[in-house]
């Protein structure tokens, strides 16, 4: 296991499988562990509670409208899409990011290119990682929503 760097930016994660590479020069990139700075997390947690506040919304209005309760696992979309959001500002790493071969440690809409062919591969891997936590976490979410004596 990788140690964080500060304990105060969140717990440490597991390295995605792959050889060690060192940090880029001038910034905390490492790939396939974080790959965004302290504004990006801010706004990925900020997704994530957008996604939860959707996510109760459309259950209570859905329970409100007396729908069928398969049509309840509607919710399992925010739902992921919030734990998408979550996930990533907790390991500090964006998927979008890391499909596009990009980290960012700057400002907002600042980014820079990930130059090495491997280091890329290590960051899709764990796009794809969250990717697919986050719809089995909203898959969980709506099963739920459908089986709540609503």
């Amino acid at each position: 296991m990788t140690s964080s760097t500060s304990a105060a930016t969140g717990p440490p994660v597991a390295p995605v499988a792959g050889p060690p590479v060192a940090p880029v020069a001038g910034s905390e990139y490492r790939p396939g562990v974080c790959n965004i700075g302290p504004a990006e997390i801010a706004r990925r947690r900020r997704a994530g509670h957008i996604g939860v506040l959707v996510t109760v919304v459309l259950l209570v209005a859905l329970a409100a409208l007396h729908v069928p309760p398969l049509a309840r696992l509607l919710v399992a979309l925010p739902a992921a899409g919030a734990a998408s959001g979550y996930l990533q500002a907790v390991l500090r790493f964006c998927a979008g990011f890391a499909a596009r071969g990009i980290f960012n440690f700057d400002q907002l809409g600042q980014s820079e290119q990930v130059a090495d062919p491997g280091a890329h591969a290590r960051d899709r891997s764990r796009a794809n990682q969250i990717l697919l936590a986050s719809l089995g976490i909203g898959i969980a979410v709506g099963v739920v929503a459908v089986i709540l004596p609503l």
